[in-house]
């Protein structure tokens, strides 16, 4: 499958609908799907292990990833982040509790949000569908500039990995922490 097709699904937001059963979970359905960029959202996502499903808007749907171990502004780290499926942009504001025996279980809060500006390109679609994209965060708790990186698909011992895998960077800039610090991972305040 051609790398594009992976990020310009044919029918938006397809995967997110058959996962879910809308009479059970207070996930929102999606609406319309429309055009548009800027937008990004952090979760805290407790499900079956604490993950951070960073979201960014891009072409009126959320471009959505898991990072186990949570964003940082520490230069030197880098963070698994693993692709799954686009959601909503209603999506943006949603917390609550999935219940049980649905896809997604536990409980998710809002950890960081604002806006996002793509660095390099003016079409954030195509960069991700190169296998990278470069942005800047202005969020409540993140702020810098990040790198989202298409991995070959390799664990670090050379393994086939499962799925789609990138990396998700902080690059030296002014809001750079030490890798030392455990700012920002341990806040787990909501922003809402």
């Amino acid at each position: 499958m051609p790398a594009r097709e992976r990020y310009h699904p044919r029918v938006p937001l397809e995967t997110y609908r058959k996962k879910r059963d809308f009479r059970k979970t207070p996930e929102p359905e999606p609406g319309l799907v429309g055009e548009g960029a800027g937008r990004f959202v952090v979760g805290r996502h407790r499900a079956t292990r604490l993950h951070y499903d960073l979201r960014l808007e891009v072409n009126g749907v959320l471009a959505s990833w898991a990072v186990p171990k949570g964003p940082t502004l520490d230069p030197t780290a880098r963070r698994l982040a693993a692709r799954t499926e686009d959601h909503p942009i209603e999506y943006l504001e949603f917390e609550g509790v999935i219940p049980g025996r649905q896809y997604g279980a536990g409980d998710a809060i809002v950890w960081d949000w604002g806006t996002y500006e793509p660095e390099e390109t003016d079409d954030p679609a195509a960069a991700l569908a190169a296998g990278e994209l470069k942005f800047e965060l202005f969020g409540e708790k993140l702020r810098g500039r990040f790198t989202l990186i298409h991995t070959s698909g390799r664990d670090k011992y050379g393994r086939k990995a499962n799925g789609d895998t990138w990396l998700l960077l902080h690059k030296r800039d002014d809001h750079a922490t030490s890798r030392h610090a455990s700012w920002p991972v341990r806040r787990d305040r909501r922003v809402r």
